[in-house]
């Protein structure tokens, strides 16, 4: 079944990305998740910005559409601007933080840190980028 993806990078005053630790697996990664039957992918970021870290989010730009072929997903990611709330953990995060492009932890999801690179090397244009297997 084909599936979107929308996931958010959110920086803060220090131009550091906001990842948060997920409580199912050992793993860091930007928020987000999968757009909703009826909900359109800026919806659904700010959706899930506020359901895993619990902070109000107004997407600036599409920074990023990656297809991944082989699973038949495509992922959008969102540069985004915190306007309300505050980071609290939930159900799906266990630990929030944000971390400079040398910070990273290693335990973060690859194809997410893929994302902030891309965003890093070129926040200008839309990157598009395919993934066969």
């Amino acid at each position: 079944m084909f599936t979107i993806g929308a996931f958010a990078l959110i920086l803060d005053e220090n131009n550091r990305f906001l990842l948060c630790h997920r409580t199912d697996k050992d793993l860091w990664n930007l928020p987000g998740g999968r757009v909703e039957k009826g909900e359109t992918p800026w919806k659904a970021v700010i959706r899930e910005v506020r359901e895993e870290v619990g902070l109000d989010v107004e997407v600036i730009k599409l920074q990023g559409v990656y297809c991944k072929t082989f699973e038949d997903d495509i992922i959008l990611s969102f540069l985004c601007k915190k306007v309300g709330g505050n980071l609290s953990l939930s159900d799906e995060a266990d630990d929030i933080n944000y971390f400079s492009i040398n910070e990273i932890p290693i335990n973060t999801v690859q194809r997410h840190i893929e994302r902030i690179k891309d965003f890093y090397n070129d926040n200008e244009s839309i990157i598009l980028k395919g993934y066969y297997s």
